[in-house]
């Protein structure tokens, strides 16, 4: 029987930390209703972690060294300020780990990690029903943006 609460700690992720990295990339992926692919995620996080192209974050069960979530950020830049700015592109925590304060310190993580290299701000989004993430991104000051519509192209 596990032990409440959980004792997590966040830790930059490396190479090193594919495997556990890529299964729970694959889980947030299923979650967001797409077909199960171990071999490309890792593949994916691979080429993201080897050319710096994004900064993961893994929140780590203390007692069992399970990897139980992540939060993945994207560097961007915004011109109008002029400043760095980061995209929290990917969060996710195992579902039978939620509630324990994962997410909330891969968040505070998030948060240090673009403070302390000079960004404006983290900019994401969620999926409309997706009411859980919305109550604990509102909760630690985002703000759903009411100025601009966001478009994409697929190409």
């Amino acid at each position: 029987m596990e032990e409440f609460p959980l004792k997590i700690e966040v830790i930059r992720a490396t190479n090193n930390h594919i495997v556990e990295l890529a299964d729970l990339f694959n889980q947030y992926r299923i979650f967001y209703k797409q077909v199960s692919d171990l071999k490309g995620a890792a593949a994916f996080l691979s080429v993201r972690l080897e050319h710096q192209q994004s900064i993961l974050f893994i929140a780590v069960n203390q007692a069992t060294g399970e990897a139980i979530g992540f939060t993945q950020l994207y560097p961007s830049f915004s011109s109008v300020s002029m400043k760095r700015s980061f995209i929290l592109n990917d969060l996710f925590v195992l579902e039978k780990h939620r509630g324990q304060g994962a997410a909330q310190l891969l968040l505070d993580h998030a948060k240090s990690y673009a403070k302390a290299n000079g960004a404006k701000g983290l900019e994401l989004s969620t999926a409309m029903d997706n009411k859980q993430a919305q109550r604990l991104y509102e909760r630690n000051g985002y703000e759903r943006d009411e100025m601009y519509y966001h478009y994409y192209l697929t190409i």
